[in-house]
């Protein structure tokens, strides 16, 4: 069954196409490195929560959107590896900073127990 890396973050919105842009370029990296392909979704209807919730858990700014995303890899072999690679890759180190706060950053590999 294939494997999943998960991430949810926060993205200024002002830097949107700045974060697509990137995204797009790091699809083609993990791509390369065996992944079978990559999701990024721009939160459109994300509300707060009173216990848990997606702002909550990037700790959300007024000025900055929840981003949530996802790498679909063959089985979790390929992902170790490919990820191994793609960060290696000099494809992934940018010139400008990333265009959000990797420490607020949530991400987790996933095993895939039901595909309907």
């Amino acid at each position: 069954m294939n494997y999943i890396d998960g991430f949810v973050l926060a993205v200024p919105t002002a830097k949107r196409e700045t974060y697509r842009k990137h995204a797009e370029a790091a699809a083609v990296v993990f791509k390369d490195h065996g992944a079978l392909g990559l999701v990024e979704c721009w939160g459109d209807d994300v509300p707060e929560g009173k216990l848990t919730s997606f702002p909550m858990a990037v700790k959300l700014e007024k000025d900055e959107t929840v981003v949530f995303s996802w790498i679909l890899w063959p089985s979790r072999k390929v992902r170790d590896e490919g990820m191994k690679a793609s960060m290696a890759d000099p494809r992934l180190k940018m010139d400008e900073p990333m265009p959000f706060d990797g420490k607020r950053m949530i991400f987790g590999g996933f095993e895939m127990i039901v595909d309907a």
